[in-house]
């Protein structure tokens, strides 16, 4: 199981971290990225990290703004989100990046970007 937290209301152009934590098994085997989905958006993938944290990728629209991080020794990951948007408002959610080793979705974490 993946639990995301760390969300919340912030204003255009501040900083939020969220985190993930995995229970039930080492996340240290998967690949792994952030995805979030907006009011009458589809899901979408963010950013993702490979198992040893030595390689990442962003999605445009978060580039140069969000930073992903694993720690396998916490069986942890977090998401940086500096300068955001309203934009980036959305439910957050950590996972496998491959459909096939995923866990269920659970809830997300709540971001919300507003003045």
């Amino acid at each position: 199981q993946l639990q995301a937290s760390g969300g919340g209301l912030v204003q255009p152009g501040g900083s939020l971290t969220l985190s993930c934590a995995a229970s039930g098994f080492t996340l240290d085997r998967f690949v792994v990225g952030w995805f979030r989905q907006g009011p009458t958006k589809e899901r979408e993938g963010v950013s993702c990290i490979t198992t040893s944290g030595g390689t990442t990728d962003y999605a445009d629209s978060v580039k140069g703004r969000f930073t992903i991080n694993r720690d396998n020794a916490k069986n942890t990951m977090s998401l940086q989100m500096n300068g955001l948007k309203p934009e980036d408002t959305a439910v957050y959610y950590c996972n496998a990046i491959v459909p096939d080793l995923r866990s269920p979705w659970g809830q997300g974490t709540q971001v919300t970007v507003s003045s």
